[in-house]
């Protein structure tokens, strides 16, 4: 079964290795049919303490890491975390200078 994934805004980072994510979703309706918004706070893991409040995040679902907290910090601001919880960016500079070593080894 696949990891859910979801895409949210934080609002609070004042725990350690936790940060508060406030998700919003667009849901009809039953009766109306009127788009109604629904919104909801999700703790999720931050390794390396680099989310700040304002950041926009996606978490995924993962193992109980605590009582309440079973998402995990994947992206911020557009750029991948790496297992430890810091950023992994792949900058245009890194690719230029790993393309000629790679085509040395092959």
């Amino acid at each position: 079964m696949p990891r859910r994934v979801l895409s949210g805004r934080v609002v609070s980072d004042k725990m350690d290795k936790t940060v508060t994510v406030l998700v919003n979703r667009r849901v009809m309706h039953p009766l109306y049919k009127k788009f109604i918004r629904r919104s909801k706070k999700y703790a999720a893991h931050d390794e390396a303490n680099a989310c700040k409040t304002g950041d926009a995040v996606r978490i995924e679902e993962c193992r109980p890491i605590s009582k309440r907290k079973t998402w995990l910090v994947v992206e911020r601001n557009g750029t991948l975390m790496d297992d430890a919880g810091a950023e992994a960016p792949v900058s245009e500079a890194a690719v230029s200078e790993a393309a000629p070593a790679m085509a040395e080894g092959a």
